[in-house]
């Protein structure tokens, strides 16, 4: 097998990939004994037909498809252990010799990994997070958290808004019955807007086993195209009320939700420090994000559609994966949001190039720092991946053996790039930026002393 790189622009690359003459016959051999039984030629039984018979009869090219689906994928892994360049795509493939007696050519449009020109990346200027927590912020988490502690219990008195009323239901339009307009035992929360507007207004004040009739129109956009716009009227009856009864704020109740406190204050000193902690690693994540962004800003690289393209698949590839952790496949979900792959690509290309640009900066930060990974820091990665996946750390590394733990080392030193241009941003309070020409005539001074 030999190789030729001939540069293209954009960083892009073709690599012009030859196979013997004597492995393409294997491979149009091996595609004859794949196929053979499948094939019928009159005079012979199946499978016993000789290949120049084959050959003869379908044109000596029959195999030729399969042997090159059979050559392709090791010689261009082959190919790559040979090339010194840095490739960030898959391969585009393309055919340009197939013929038996002679070498097997083809070649493989790739994306190389750009070069990035840096510029400010030590102090740069991000907003400062407000990280204050108030009483009203405290109050609110109490709230929520009573609300998900309440019951909900049976009540004798008619509708209020918040009730969970079960009720049977049926719709007219011009006296006429409509198909999916009925419903028995439906538990409705009044007030959830889960039906037409109006609809659940109207039944306040309705008393249990008593049947109300409720007007209402449809929407002009309503899905039903036969309804949409049109006057109706839900004859209704409610079968049985409940309400949701919250938690009073006392000690009783604090004794129940927390294993810390045992009195209302110290509950709420308990929130707000919860509250303060929650601030705080939002912001650490806000600044990285802020600092990296600004770092992008500043740098200069030309990145390949390829490079982008491949980063989307991949990023399709984990959405579907996680759809599927969930019990549902990516055809279900297709189907059940009218969305296409390629519209999911459209959709995470912005992702996609964030994701590229962060990691060709922190990269460079990292060359321009010399920072590198001990292996310290992969015996420490090693032993959180082992706790997450509950795995023994012999066994992880086994797992990722050589290739897997390069990966991991370069996944550090990334990880060090960002906390270093982290930690040397500078926070500032949005409303104090200077934002006056001369103001930014003397910061650029400034950053250049």
């Amino acid at each position: 097998m030999s190789l030729q790189i001939e540069k293209l622009e954009k960083n892009m690359a073709k690599l012009t990939i030859e196979v013997s003459a004597e492995e393409l016959e294997k491979a149009i051999e091996g595609a004859y004994q794949k196929n053979k039984n499948k094939i019928s030629i009159p005079g012979f039984r199946k499978g016993k037909a000789p290949r120049k018979m084959i050959e003869q009869m379908y044109g000596k090219e029959v195999f030729y498809e399969d042997a090159a689906n059979a050559l392709i994928p090791d010689a261009y892994e082959e190919a790559l252990k040979d090339c010194t360049e840095d490739i960030v795509s898959s391969p585009k493939i393309d055919v340009t010799q197939l013929e038996a007696g002679k070498p097997f050519i083809f070649t493989a449009e790739v994306a190389l990994k750009p070069e990035v020109t840096l510029g400010k990346y030590k102090g740069v200027k991000v907003d400062k997070a407000d990280t204050t927590v108030t009483d009203e912020e405290v109050n609110a988490e109490i709230d929520r958290e009573r609300e998900k502690n309440s019951r909900t219990v049976e009540v004798e008195r008619t509708v209020e808004n918040g009730d969970i009323a079960t009720i049977d239901f049926e719709g007219f339009v011009d006296g006429v019955a409509f198909q999916g307009g009925k419903g028995e035992d439906y538990p409705l929360t009044i007030g959830s807007g889960a039906f037409i507007p109006g609809f659940e207004e109207a039944l306040i004040g309705a008393e249990i086993g008593k049947e109300v009739d409720v007007n209402v129109t449809f929407p002009e956009e309503y899905q039903a195209a036969e309804l949409a716009g049109k006057a109706a009227v839900f004859k209704c009856t409610v079968k049985k009320l409940q309400e949701k009864q919250v938690p009073e704020l006392d000690d009783d109740f604090v004794s129940e939700v927390s294993e810390e406190s045992d009195t209302v204050d110290e509950y709420k000193a308990e929130i707000k420090k919860k509250l303060e902690d929650n601030k705080a690693a939002a912001a650490k994540n806000a600044k990285e994000d802020a600092a990296i962004d600004a770092v992008i800003a500043d740098a200069k690289m030309d990145i390949p559609d390829a490079m982008v393209e491949t980063q989307q698949r991949e990023m399709v590839q984990e959405y579907a994966q996680r759809m599927q952790s969930q019990g549902i496949s990516m055809e279900q979900y297709m189907k059940l949001t009218g969305m296409t792959v390629q519209m999911l690509m459209e959709q995470v290309k912005p992702q996609a190039m964030k994701r590229i640009q962060s990691r060709l900066v922190l990269e460079a930060v990292a060359v321009a720092e010399k920072l590198e990974a001990t292996e310290e820091d992969f015996e420490e990665e090693v032993k959180t991946m082992a706790e997450v996946y509950s795995m023994d750390t012999d066994k992880v590394k086994e797992l990722l053996g050589e290739n897997g733990k390069k990966q991991v080392m370069q996944d550090i030193v990334v990880k060090k790039a960002a906390e270093f241009v982290t930690e040397n941003a500078k926070e500032e309070k949005a409303a104090a930026k200077k934002s006056t020409k001369k103001a930014k005539a003397a910061e650029e001074t400034e950053d250049k002393e």
